[in-house]
């Protein structure tokens, strides 16, 4: 059984590094949301807090609520370190730490993100909660993985990649059925990209422009057969992603908070952010 090196695997005092986790301050449910001061508004909600665990952007709490055990995860922004998030998660629950080798049987999470975005579609107005059944990746993490396609995620990829002038194919994901049907139920269900950056790539221009030229409307526009964007964030796909590969249960949840078709940005996003929370913690 091949032994994961050291500095394949960091760990500092028995946690893997990033993280700051031990594999018993873990939960096999996780919310996760990009913002680390939105951890404590998850966690008020929790009956008892047993973990606080802290390091750099990634701030945990584990507690339980209504009798469910569950962790709050803060990530930061981009699929860079959604990887760094998800490859330790699932080190804390399918690696003996002490032996530095895969267990021979493997655990799946369940993980939630939380999080904002912004709508693509004229009919998905502010202050609504988007869940996401399918993230297209215009980031290129998964040019690093072995990860499959299907020929029509394939024909789909290609036909995005030309339309918006994309020097690469990007990578099509999708949600756990099971947690899109019981967290997501009554949910707006969307196709949301996930871009590598907050401005260009998001077709905002403020100093700088995307080389695409106007790639808002670009996105607005694309469609394949059914299929259209509906909303834009920047990391679903790459959980998604991830997820697959190592075989944990994902799903995005998308406060939206601004329109980019009419132009408009939530007056109160706190609001619609309470009760996406609340959803996710009573469904998890």
């Amino acid at each position: 059984m091949a032994i994961i090196k050291e500095t394949d695997l960091i760990l500092k005092d028995g946690a893997v590094y990033h993280l700051g986790l031990r594999p018993d301050q873990l939960a096999d449910k996780i919310i996760t949301v990009g913002d680390p001061a939105r951890v404590a508004a998850i966690s008020r909600y929790f009956d008892q807090i047993e973990t606080v665990a802290e390091h750099r952007e990634f701030i945990t709490h584990t507690g339980t609520v209504q009798g469910k055990r569950i962790s709050v995860i803060s990530t930061g922004m981009g699929t860079d370190n959604i990887e760094i998030l998800m490859t330790e998660l699932d080190a804390l629950v399918n690696i003996d730490l002490e032996t530095r080798t895969v267990r021979k049987q493997t655990r799946s999470l369940e993980i939630v993100r939380v999080g904002t975005s912004g709508s693509l579609k004229a009919s998905v107005p502010v202050d609504s909660i988007v869940v996401s059944a399918m993230g297209i990746g215009l980031d290129t993490l998964m040019c690093f993985y072995n990860f499959p396609q299907s020929r029509q995620d394939k024909m789909l990829a290609s036909e995005l990649q030309d339309h918006i002038s994309l020097p690469f194919a990007p990578y099509i994901t999708y949600a756990n059925s099971d947690l899109l049907q019981n967290v997501g139920d009554g949910m707006i269900r969307g196709i949301t990209l996930t871009c590598p950056g907050f401005y260009a790539p998001q077709g905002r221009t403020v100093r700088l422009s995307p080389v695409q030229g106007d790639l808002l409307s670009q996105y607005i526009s694309f469609q394949h057969g059914q299929i259209t964007l509906t909303n834009f964030e920047m990391e679903t796909a790459g959980y998604y992603a991830m997820g697959s590969l190592l075989g944990h249960k994902m799903l995005s949840v998308n406060v939206i908070v601004a329109n980019r078709v009419s132009d408009v940005f939530s007056k109160q996003p706190e609001v619609a952010m309470k009760k996406a929370i609340e959803l996710v913690l009573e469904r998890i």
